[in-house]
């Protein structure tokens, strides 16, 4: 008589699951997300402030925390800087109307490391062990970089910098600005949730304007404000961050659910004037909005931001009202790979105070709050994963998108 061996696997249980976590990180608080809309919304990021967080724990520590839904841990980082330094977090949905209160545990003493995946990034790279010949960079290779004060002889097209400036991205799109006298915003479309932009630029500046595995730079920026890079209308023209006394550019986050960049332009010069400009870019998992604030050392006059003119997407405008933010929109095949292309930037309607345009883009002119402004903006590509292929579909989404933007989600913490 044969016998029968039975191996038996055991599985932790969501009791065993809960103990650990106890065990590992001892002391708690609680925190509860609400939607306040009647819409429902997916990847929704919550902040919970540094103070907000010392005020509920004085001993947590950044370094050994977690934050659960029950017995499911919530990938989270802790920013250090920033307007949004704090824990962040992404909810995969939160339904119409409704709450989830989350628990966030910690060890004041200890350090945990955790293995979540990377779903945002953003990163720097310039050459080393080359040198100026004028303004190019010659030999060299690249390297990573956390923080770079750009050289006065760094131009357009000197080959120092990879993809020609920092990037950000999401798993659904990429980004970047030209870290040089140009100063604007471009978009890197992607076929892929992974992060991809260390691999962007490797081998100089052409092979990104082609179809790669993992995307393509997909938007032509040349002399306008390509995607809501900042400007200031002077004699009928967009003026971008051109003339200034120095940058100096960081990566202030490079988490798995935020990303963010910090550049400071000194002596930014338009015409007679000059300001000092703070600019905080950053972007969250599951969304390809991009959120900037700008903080100048004096209020400006005829600020403006907007969207690259191209004959193949015409512009729409929307104003907004309480309940939806407005925003300025262009769809039609005006990608680099002759596909169709949504832009957008999204701004309060209060914020608003005209739109208007240049020989090379679509313009609108943004009030200050005292010396802040603040705006959204996103790029849609047909390409990605799942992307969005009509003008009816983008114009949905973006209408979504403002809505969600009028009455964020509210976080409130508990003991």
């Amino acid at each position: 008589m044969k016998k029968l061996f039975i191996l038996v696997l055991m599985l932790p249980t969501p009791a065993l699951l809960a103990q650990d976590i106890k065990k590992d990180f001892p002391q708690s608080f609680t925190i509860k997300v609400t939607n306040p809309s009647h819409l429902g919304r997916g990847q929704v990021l919550a902040l919970i402030s540094t103070s907000q967080v010392k005020k509920a724990a004085p001993k947590f520590s950044h370094k050994a925390f977690v934050v659960t839904d029950g017995v499911k841990e919530i990938p989270s980082q802790y920013n250090h800087t920033g307007a949004d330094a704090g824990i962040a977090l992404v909810l995969d949905t939160l339904a119409p109307s409704a709450s989830r209160t989350l628990t966030i545990r910690f060890h004041p003493t200890a350090t945990i490391a955790h293995n979540y995946p990377k779903r945002t990034q953003a990163e720097l790279s310039h050459k080393i062990d080359g040198a100026w010949q004028g303004r190019e960079y010659m030999g060299g290779k690249f390297q990573p970089v956390t923080s770079l004060r750009v050289p006065p002889e760094h131009k357009d097209h000197s080959w120092f910098i990879r993809y020609e400036g920092p990037g950000w991205e999401s798993d659904k799109v990429g980004y970047r600005f030209y870290l040089d006298q140009r100063n604007a915003i471009d978009v890197f479309g992607k076929k892929t949730t992974d992060m991809v932009l260390q691999q962007v630029g490797l081998d100089g500046f052409e092979s990104y304007h082609h179809l790669q595995p993992w995307g393509m730079d997909v938007m032509k920026v040349g002399k306008a404000v390509g995607l809501g890079s900042p400007a200031i209308l002077a004699n009928g023209q967009a003026v971008r961050i051109e003339k200034t006394d120095s940058v100096r550019c960081r990566i202030s986050e490079n988490g798995v659910v935020y990303s963010a960049i910090q550049t400071h332009y000194a002596g930014w010069q338009v015409e007679s004037k000059k300001y000092d400009v703070n600019a905080d870019l950053s972007i969250h998992a599951g969304t390809r909005l991009s959120h900037l604030r700008l903080t100048f050392s004096q209020k400006p006059e005829q600020f403006c931001t907007g969207i690259v003119k191209d004959k193949a997407a015409p512009l729409v405008t929307k104003k907004g009202d309480d309940k939806r933010w407005a925003y300025m929109a262009t769809f039609g095949k005006q990608s680099l790979n002759d596909d169709n292309l949504g832009l957008a930037v999204f701004f309060r309607p209060k914020d608003e105070t005209g739109f208007t345009a240049d020989p090379y883009s679509h313009l609108v002119q943004l009030k200050p709050a005292d010396t802040l402004v603040e705006y959204y903006f996103l790029a849609a590509w047909s390409g990605e994963p799942g992307g969005i292929q009509s003008e009816q579909q983008f114009y949905a989404y973006l209408d979504g998108v403002a809505a969600q933007l009028a009455e964020p989600v509210k976080v409130e913490v508990g003991k």
